[in-house]
């Protein structure tokens, strides 16, 4: 890192600002990055203090030269599960004999493996592997994350893992906001496991993390549209944040039960009908989709050009788990974006920084302005479409954190 308190200049860059706009940025606000070539701009004290084409750099300034490269705002991952313990290494050697993501998780496998493993790790074993994922992600250009618990299933494992999660961002350069997972399966020893969630873990949950989002699963096999109605309307009523997975693999009317509910996001989107989708669009909720899960479990994609043009507020992420997306990369996330949402590279650009910070509630950082926190990248590239090009290997060349170079 470069010295606490030492300015820093980037120069000679091809600056997208994002600074423009109603936010969440919708319709065609989305391809506007406002880019400024031959740019210089100034860190501070961890804030962007000047930016533009004729900047005083100051003499005890690190310079970095850009030589005409692309510096944007750092991204922002808002849907993973980087929080686990094991692997689905076994898992995935079935898939290729044929078993479906669905019918693994009804003979016990896919989240309830993991569960398993991490019932039976610590909080500090459960910190250290978070940490790991999270500085690979850091590696990859993703200065802000969400990470979910739900694979404890139970109240105390639940509160091990929101643990874990806070631990980690206690230490990790970047920026962490904790999502209490805890519809995200059903645990088959329990009788009424989610009588228990909603009159055990939903309180306990509040009692220690009285702010935090809660989120769960509805899809066959795991929350109904019933059961994941009666545990937001309980957690809504404690003054809870709402986000929800929905449609990944069938359509079973919670999208608009999200809506209704005053969701901040629906998540997955694979399966959504295209008039669920438009009302979606025309709604406060956000849209999250998740190619990478697309990629690795059925190429099914969520319809981001319909969304986007029927008004959407869209924001992708890696999803990030160790069953349907192993994939900590948002370059790759956008290059699967590009190729299999429908949208552009700038739309892309879009959703990982500026539209994923608002759906965390952030609004110091996704765009490049004076008085931003400096959460920056440079690529390798000096035009951004490569992002959405190419794809394989780490395109960033530089990480800004907070203001402090990440060597």
């Amino acid at each position: 890192m470069n010295e606490p308190n030492q300015p820093i200049a980037i120069i000679n860059a091809r600056l997208l600002t994002l600074a423009d706009g109603e936010t969440p940025r919708r319709s065609e606000q989305m391809s506007n990055l406002l880019p400024i070539n031959a740019a210089t701009v100034l860190i501070e004290t961890g804030k962007i203090t000047q930016l533009g084409t004729d900047i005083d750099v100051p003499n005890d300034a690190e310079i970095i030269d850009a030589s005409g490269r692309v510096v944007m705002p750092g991204f922002v991952d808002c849907h993973t599960h980087a929080c686990w313990a094991g692997d689905r290494l076994d898992e995935w050697e079935q898939k290729q004999r044929g078993a479906t993501y669905l019918e693994i998780l009804k003979t016990g496998g896919g989240i309830m493996s993991t569960v398993n493993a991490v019932r039976k790790a610590s909080v500090i074993q459960l910190t250290e592997s978070l940490l790991v994922r999270l500085n690979w992600m850091l590696r990859e250009g993703t200065t802000t994350c969400e990470v979910k618990s739900g694979y404890g299933l139970s109240t105390a494992d639940e509160l091990k893992m929101l643990d874990a999660i806070t631990l980690a961002s206690e230490t990790w350069p970047g920026r962490i906001t904790p999502t209490a997972c805890i519809g995200h399966a059903k645990d088959s020893s329990v009788a009424d496991f989610v009588k228990q969630t909603i009159e055990e873990t939903l309180p306990a949950v509040h009692e220690k993390y009285p702010a935090i989002t809660i989120d769960a699963y509805t899809e066959d096999g795991a929350w109904s549209v019933d059961e994941t109605v009666a545990l937001f309307t309980a957690a809504k009523a404690l003054g809870h944040p709402l986000r929800i997975h929905a449609d990944q693999f069938n359509a079973m009317g919670m999208v608009e039960a999200a809506i209704e509910l005053g969701a901040l996001s629906v998540d997955h989107l694979e399966a959504t009908t295209p008039e669920s989708l438009t009302h979606l669009a025309q709604s406060n909720t956000m849209g999250v989709m998740l190619p990478c899960s697309g990629f690795h479990v059925d190429e099914r994609y969520g319809d981001g050009r319909s969304f986007i043009d029927a008004g959407g507020a869209l924001a992708i992420a890696t999803n990030i788990n160790p069953g349907s997306a192993p994939c900590l990369s948002m370059p790759m996330s956008i290059a699967l974006a590009v190729r299999n949402l429908g949208i552009t590279a700038a739309e892309a650009i879009t959703a990982s920084t500026i539209n994923g910070a608002h759906l965390l509630g952030f609004t110091d950082i996704g765009t490049i302005e004076t008085g931003q926190q400096a959460d920056l990248i440079m690529l390798r590239h000096t035009d951004e479409r490569q992002l959405g090009y190419t794809f394989g290997g780490n395109p960033i060349e530089t990480v800004i954190c907070n203001g402090q170079i990440i060597r």
